[in-house]
């Protein structure tokens, strides 16, 4: 049984890069009315990528963050990977050495490969030994205030090997009962989950009274009994919107019912309507988690204007009214084996067309239809249904891109209040129980309470209620329990009855919960006219919705390529004005830190300034390399101003850029630099093309003899580089740990450059004769296709220097 507080909605991004950013954003879920139960930290909370670690910069006292968010009625998840990073002094390395825990190669020294902190080892999880050290230091950071975890990269994932893995030959000296000593691709498959069972014992061993909650990105069979999973890093495109139906429930019917995709997509960035549907669909799925790589616009439900936010809010609503029923389909999925998502034919085993349907899912007995095709909302779109009754019903938020629902005759539903977090509930709320006769007139369901944590319900602390309903005369239906488990006494609480007649009309009655209610069935006649009135009055709200925009990339207002004069645009916001020429290769030629007057970009003669190439092609020392912009957008939707610009650079590429300044962060200037495939046809599926993106904004330098780059290097090292250096290149463990500064003392200011090492192969500097120094960010050099573009996101900041 998972925590009831996991089956809430999960906000996750890669990354939320502070306690105050965490903070803020659910804060904003609280503000705006959506529901929201977890927040999820990844990887950058650490300290250099080391697990059992935290960046005490930006996360200085995570057990008061997570009491901060305890008081709002949300948990607190952070992330674990298996790469230890190998490096003496290291607490985690250390104990791991000392007691023998390592995988080896044939040497019988570690296997030693490189992940996020450089040069890794990595735990044997096969050995007994190897997995009560893990789930010791578990134990330990379960202190911080951490109530989930995540174990992810756990296949486990290495940099520097050509199968992106542990080589076959490395040594695991596994259990005498699952093999003993055996090359890797004996335990392969097995390696995430034996990880996954080691991090749940060791939330286990730091708490008894709670149920852990893990996610493992890898698995076996088996490994539902440790954690739950999701679908992986995939796109924000609509194939995989559509993938994740088939999905999820493949993963049911593979033994892991507790799953669900990355709402959104992770990589790139979805449109409007694109996420609206998606939170539409997986709102309903066993796993409700958003989440977003570093490099994409912002993916919270409230990033893509009033209308998908609406969506968001009400699709999640629906899961939250659902939590009684979805929590019992989870209880009959821990006592049975059930999913708690099947495929339609679950409901006709004998109806082989069933089998083929990929966008509708029961959900016990109740039937999701949705739409993935962006042109066609679910009620514009033929679904066939099983054979028997099937009744529409909604809670009055029926929307052209929320999914529509079905009860199955013969199905009680039981439903709970509109909650924003499940800590909100309370036992005494009101029940309410939606009714589909079968064609006997008769109908029957099942909803099961305990505390939603810990184990008392194994000690028969549960209540678990039958409901029936029964047409017993002409006129009346009468519902009551038929039967209980558990020792918990029933609730004194309301229960609300609606019985749905077709088309969405329902009657209702109210009543005590435990009691027998009466509900008297209106004349034949009025039902006709109930139903009538109910179809046209669900017929005329979907008409005067106004669906969710599909506006390509951005919800911005776009501009025409021949409106674009030779006249730089402005991104004033916060404290930046930037100036960008779109004729000139999207240059960026003025970038002015308003409060302190400096401006900091230098651009003579159509040259310098912000620029990028494909340095695959261009190895010139000058970005030369001009495109025509095809697209600009300017944005004043939300808290954030942005232009977004991209140039055709031939070859089926495209370089795009986004600019933006938030006013939650109003001293940032972010920038998302990409090149991506955009090749049409037939061909494009398999179409690649080798690339290197090269930032290389040149700057200038106000008092030359004052000036210099100051670092940390991912490998420790201080860095201050003065202009006589001439031209300098990091790469490796010398380049910057994210972040490097160019600092005038006369000014007392200093320029910061932030970036994402992961994204960044090569750094390079080079002073120019002219009182001029370029910063230079260069990515790896790979193939370029349609799921596989590369890109550079990174932010400037200035600040005051004593």
């Amino acid at each position: 049984m998972p925590p009831k507080w996991s089956l809430g909605y999960h906000q996750c991004r890669w990354s939320y890069d502070s306690s105050d950013k965490v903070l803020q954003v659910i804060r904003t879920f609280r503000e705006r009315g959506i529901p929201c139960d977890v927040v999820w930290m990844d990887i950058d909370y650490m300290d250099g990528f080391r697990c059992f670690t935290f960046d005490r910069d930006c996360f200085p006292d995570p057990k008061s963050m997570v009491d901060e968010l305890h008081s709002v009625g949300c948990k607190a998840i952070w992330m674990l990977d298996p790469g230890i990073k190998n490096e003496r002094g290291y607490f985690a390395c250390d104990s791991g050495t000392e007691s023998d825990v390592w995988v080896k190669k044939k040497d019988s020294l570690p296997f030693v490969g490189k992940v996020w902190p450089g040069d890794c080892v990595f735990p044997d999880f096969t050995c007994e030994r190897a997995r009560c050290w893990w789930s010791g230091l578990v134990r330990e950071f379960i202190s911080n205030g951490v109530d989930g975890i995540w174990n992810d990269m756990n296949e486990p994932a290495v940099f520097n090997t050509s199968t992106k893995t542990m080589p076959e030959s490395s040594i695991h000296r596994g259990d005498a009962n699952i093999g003993g000593h055996q090359n890797h691709s004996y335990y392969h498959n097995v390696y995430g989950m034996l990880m996954a069972r080691s991090t749940y014992e060791g939330m286990k061993m730091a708490s008894s009274d709670k149920r852990p909650f893990v996610l493992t990105r890898a698995g076996f069979i088996g490994s539902q009994r440790y954690a739950a999973t999701w679908t992986g890093d995939n796109l924000s495109n609509w194939e995989h919107f559509h993938m994740s139906i088939p999905m999820v429930l493949q993963l049911g019917l593979s033994g892991q019912p507790f799953s669900g995709p990355d709402i959104g997509g992770f990589a790139g960035n979805a449109t409007p309507k694109l996420f609206g549907r998606w939170m539409g669909v997986c709102s309903l799925f066993p796993f409700c988690r958003g989440h977003s790589e570093s490099a994409s616009f912002d993916h919270e439900p409230w990033s893509f204007g009033k209308e998908c936010e609406d969506v968001c809010r009400d699709a999640l609503l629906r899961r939250y009214r659902l939590l009684p029923h979805i929590y019992t389909l989870f209880y009959l999925s821990h006592m049975n084996g059930t999913p708690v998502v099947a495929p339609v034919f679950f409901a006709d085993p004998q109806d082989p067309e069933l089998r083929k349907i990929e966008t509708s899912f029961l959900l016990g007995p109740l039937l999701v239809c949705a739409s993935t095709c962006p042109d066609k909302g679910a009620h514009e779109t033929v679904h066939k249904l099983p054979k028997g009754i099937w009744l529409p019903f909604d809670f009055a938020d029926s929307h052209p891109d929320l999914p529509m629902m079905y009860l199955r005759g013969g199905a009680i539903l039981p439903t709970g209040l509109p909650l924003k977090h499940v800590g909100e509930a309370t036992l005494e709320d009101d029940l309410s129980l939606f009714i589909a006769l079968d064609e006997t007139g008769k109908a029957e369901g099942v909803v099961y309470e305990d505390d939603g944590d810990g184990y008392e319900f194994m000690r028969g602390n549960y209540l678990l209620t039958h409901y029936v309903a029964e047409q017993l005369h002409s006129s009346v239906v009468t519902v009551k329990v038929s039967q209980t488990e558990g020792s918990w006494k029933r609730p004194k609480r309301r229960l609300n009855i609606h019985l749905l007649l077709g088309a969405g009309a329902v009657i209702s009655a109210h009543g005590i919960d435990g009691g027998e209610l009466h509900l008297t069935m209106p004349a034949e006649s009025l039902v006709s006219s109930l139903v009538a009135a109910s179809e046209l009055e669900h017929k005329k709200r979907l008409e005067m919705i106004r669906p969710i925009p599909d506006m390509d990339e951005t919800s911005g207002q776009e501009e025409a390529a021949d409106e674009l004069s030779e006249t730089p645009v402005d991104l004033k916001g916060g404290d930046w004005l930037l100036k960008v020429a779109p004729w000139n290769g999207g240059r960026i030629i003025s970038m002015t830190h308003l409060p302190s007057g400096s401006q900091w970009l230098e651009c003579k003669a159509g040259s310098n300034g912000y620029e990028e190439c494909n340095a695959a092609e261009d190895t010139t020392t000058c970005c030369t390399e001009e495109y025509k912009v095809f697209r600009r957008y300017l944005e004043q939707s939300g808290k954030e101003g942005s232009i977004c610009l991209q140039g055709d650079i031939g070859g089926g590429l495209v370089l795009q850029r986004r600019i933006s300044i938030s006013e939650e962060n109003p001293t940032i200037v972010k920038i998302d630099s990409s090149i991506q495939a955009k090749r049409a046809g037939p061909a494009s599926a398999d179409f690649s093309r080798l690339a290197c993106l090269r930032v290389r904004p040149t700057f200038i330098l106000q008092h030359p003899a004052e000036v210099a780059i100051v670092f940390t290097a991912i490998n420790g090292a201080k860095q201050e580089i003065f202009p006589d250096s001439g031209e300098v290149t990091f790469e490796g463990d010398f380049r910057p740990n994210g972040e490097w500064m160019l600092v005038d003392k006369c000014a007392n200011l200093s320029l910061v450059n932030c970036f994402n090492p992961s994204q960044v192969s090569m750094c390079k500097l080079h002073w120019g004769s002219d009182d001029n120094l370029s910063m230079e960010l260069w990515s790896e050099q790979i193939p370029v296709s349609k799921d596989t573009p590369l890109r550079i996101c990174h932010h400037y900041e200035v600040r005051q220097i004593s």
